[in-house]
């Protein structure tokens, strides 16, 4: 049956309910009307609406549902889906409606796939240009700056080692953002290696103090896990140096059932409700991406905590 023919039933059913009443009832209505019959009247009157605001409520209950999960649903966290109650047409809306999100997250994660894959090529070939061009050339300068501040007599001898100083300065700023774009130690150490040189480099030039801790036999990862994994606990930490004004900050890498979990929690200010920003949310492409899942809480002067979860490897049993 359509959702007209059954709002038209429940009509029908109150509106005959009410007219039996009335046919077989003993009560008249008089001429003026007395008090007693206006009370009768409007009492059944009321009986009458109650009755068919209940059975609509019933029989719209399912649409509610799916207009609320409508507006708070979010491609960033997947699974949210409606159960297919109702009948006909509502449970044909709901069923559309929970492919669609299904189709939408699949369009999502693919897309998603191909920008950070795009995004990490370009970082490559930045970084790449970064050390081969910029660096070569001021390596270059700063040994010109060496032999001239050799020959040179004062005051021009301090003025040229002075600028070799800033040369000096400007090249390792150049190295390290090469480290940030693409880091090589993650490639030829592995993730613990480059782990704990990033939270030692934070802790370098932010003035933090981290503290680390890692599982000493972690299940194997692909290199996009292990890159994702890296990224996360680079932006983590970045906000805890730029936003949440933190003095210490715990970087742990554990094992917890089969699953790697990467936590990061800072004693900053924290906010009460963790803010969606940039770059929270390209957190949760990052893990949308290797099918983890992002968890990031914050509460007022007790610092964020934000914690990723990597789904446990397939099993033997599971690949069947």
């Amino acid at each position: 049956m359509s959702l007209f023919w059954r709002i038209f039933a429940l009509n029908a059913v109150v509106l005959g309910s009410a007219t039996a009443l009335l046919l077989w009832a003993p009560v008249t209505v008089s001429v003026p009307v007395v008090l007693t019959e206006a009370v009768i009247l409007i009492a059944g009157l009321a009986v009458m609406l109650v009755a068919n605001a209940a059975l609509l409520r019933i029989g719209l209950a399912p649409l509610d549902r799916l207009t609320r999960l409508m507006t708070t649903v979010d491609l960033l966290r997947p699974g949210h889906r409606l159960p297919e109650q109702g009948y006909g047409e509502t449970a044909e809306l709901i069923r559309t409606f929970n492919a669609m999100l299904e189709r939408l997250e699949q369009e999502r994660a693919a897309s998603t796939a191909r920008v950070l894959l795009a995004q990490e090529s370009e970082r490559r070939r930045i970084a790449q240009e970064l050390h081969d061009e910029v660096g070569q050339t001021m390596t270059a300068v700063l040994l010109s700056l060496k032999r001239a501040s050799d020959e040179a007599d004062e005051p021009l001898r301090g003025e040229l080692q002075q600028a070799q100083e800033i040369t000096r300065g400007s090249l390792d700023e150049v190295r390290r953002l090469v480290r940030r774009l693409r880091p090589g130690v993650l490639d030829d150490l592995g993730l613990i290696s480059a782990l704990t040189s990033l939270t030692t480099e934070f802790a370098t030039h932010a003035g933090l103090r981290v503290v680390r801790g890692f599982d000493s036999e972690l299940p194997p990862l692909d290199p996009q896990a292990e890159l994702v994994l890296y990224r996360v606990a680079q932006e983590a930490l970045t906000n805890a140096a730029r936003h949440a004004e933190a003095d210490r900050v715990e970087l742990s890498l554990r094992r917890s059932e089969g699953a790697v979990v990467l936590t990061v929690v800072d004693d900053g200010r924290g906010t009460g409700v963790a803010h969606e920003g940039a770059g929270i949310r390209g957190m949760r492409e990052r893990a949308l991406f290797i099918g983890a899942t992002l968890d990031v809480t914050s509460s007022p002067r007790t610092g964020t905590q934000i914690s990723l979860q990597l789904p446990p490897p397939p099993t033997p049993e599971t690949n069947k």
